[in-house]
């Protein structure tokens, strides 16, 4: 049996340190898959190529978005179940999320695979990338459910104190795609298509392997999948439709903002692009707290511990602001050779080593909230999160993103998103301070 953490007891700082370290780790081998095709595709197809994937890569994650949402719910859930010491209620929660999760992960895939190319027409994709995006689209839509599988699988276990896990599943996913990366873009000349498929079949046999080992070893309390009583079903949709909106919001404002990018030409979309592949490792330390406060604030508001909720709160906002701002540092000081690894072309790089430079420092405030909104989701406060994200993304960051772009040209669009997150921390930390949220109760 693995060993879970209980967050409800013992000392914070070591547990929040403990606790997010593998995550943070899990999430670096994640954005690796993107690093790896990336890498490939810009250095053996070229810049129209990586252009071409990170378009449709926008258009994955605005489709996949509703179920990643609900998938996100499963911390809020099965965190408070672990908390108050309910195992049995833990186990029957995890077989409504598998039901849940796979319908809606098959009608997302059937959404996907039909609709590719009318939707990366809208995004105004110029039609030298348009065959390329639509391809690598389809076949992602194809294996959805091994994304959503292996990362749910991941998430049940952080929900009950397990992070280290999470970690191997996740390396084998990526040792295999670093294989068949080359394998199938290189050596079988299938391009773009190839990167594609290594993609979805590395997920394929992590979510297999995730799942048996599991279940062999015990992890978590495991039932054959039946049909769930219509109260689980009723709160898993209650908390993952604001969830999963809360996230459509999100990717559909990443895809609003591609749409700015894309009227600036080819050069923008590919600098922007490669840009996109290194500020995203950035963001995994604040993306890895908002994960662990998730669960270490849901244990303890479970039992009603809020001293230690606000005390989580103050540490989780703290560590993000020291390693992001040493992350950002970095990236800042290595912009041009970072870029340089993914494309060639001058206009390219120009635009990708700017854009970086820019918004690097801006990204401490992002991390602001994706701790305080972490915080926040732990109590359930669903729909709460969904309108901070509304607000931050279609009232601020695509109109400012747009705004400055008109007036600056192409290199407005990185400090219309980085004014975007300064204001947008402020309105998080405003409602974490004032907000009725902690009022929230899931269970009775």
């Amino acid at each position: 049996m693995s060993k879970q953490r209980d967050f409800t007891q013992g000392n914070l700082m070591g547990a929040l340190i403990y606790f997010s370290g593998p995550i943070i780790l899990a999430q670096l081998l994640q954005v690796s898959y993107q690093l790896v095709d990336s890498l490939w595709i810009g250095n053996l197809i070229g810049a129209n190529a990586l252009g071409a994937v990170n378009i449709a890569g926008v258009v994955i994650f605005t489709v996949l978005s509703f179920v990643i949402g609900i998938n996100n719910s499963t911390l809020t859930i099965l965190s408070q179940q672990k908390g108050k010491g309910n195992e049995a209620g833990v186990a029957r929660y995890i077989n409504a999320f598998v039901v849940t999760l796979t319908c809606i992960g098959v009608l997302m895939g059937l959404v996907g695979v039909i609709f590719a190319e009318p939707i990366l027409q809208l995004l105004g994709t110029p039609s030298a990338m348009l065959d390329d995006s639509t391809t690598y689209l389809q076949i992602n839509a194809v294996g959805i459910l091994f994304l959503v599988g292996y990362n749910f699988i991941s998430t049940v276990l952080r929900a009950v104190g397990d992070s280290k896990t999470p970690l191997r599943i996740v390396g084998l996913a990526v040792l295999l795609n670093i294989v068949l990366d080359p394998l199938f873009i290189a050596g079988f000349d299938w391009g773009v298509q190839g990167a594609a498929v290594a993609t979805i079949m590395s997920q394929g046999f992590s979510m297999i392997y995730g799942g048996w080992y599991v279940i062999r070893h015990q992890l978590i309390e495991w039932q054959r999948p039946h049909l769930p009583a219509w109260t689980e079903v009723k709160l898993i949709l209650n908390l993952g439709i604001p969830s999963g909106l809360q996230m459509a919001i999100i990717s559909a404002g990443a895809a609003a903002i591609m749409s700015v990018v894309t009227s600036h030409g080819e050069a923008a979309v590919a600098g922007y692009s490669a840009a996109q592949r290194l500020d995203s490792v950035i963001l995994l330390p604040a993306q890895a707290l908002g994960a662990t406060v998730n669960s270490m604030a849901g244990q303890n508001i479970g039992v009603g511990k809020w001293d230690r909720v606000r005390k989580i709160a103050l540490l989780g906002v703290a560590y993000n602001t020291v390693i992001m701002l040493v992350f950002a540092g970095l990236l800042v000081l290595f912009a041009d050779q970072a870029i340089r690894m993914f494309i060639q072309e001058i206009g390219a790089v120009q635009f990708g080593t700017h854009y970086l430079m820019v918004i690097a420092f801006f990204y401490p405030f992002l991390g602001v909230n994706f701790v305080l909104n972490g915080i926040v989701r732990a109590s359930g406060a669903m729909y709460q999160v969904m309108i901070l994200n509304l607000l931050s993304f279609w009232i601020l960051r695509y109109p400012l993103s747009y705004l400055m772009s008109e007036w600056l040209g192409e290199t407005g669009i990185a400090y219309g998103i980085g004014m975007s997150f300064v204001i947008s921390s402020l309105l998080a930390f405003l409602y974490y301070r004032f907000g009725k949220w902690k009022n929230k109760q899931i269970f009775s």
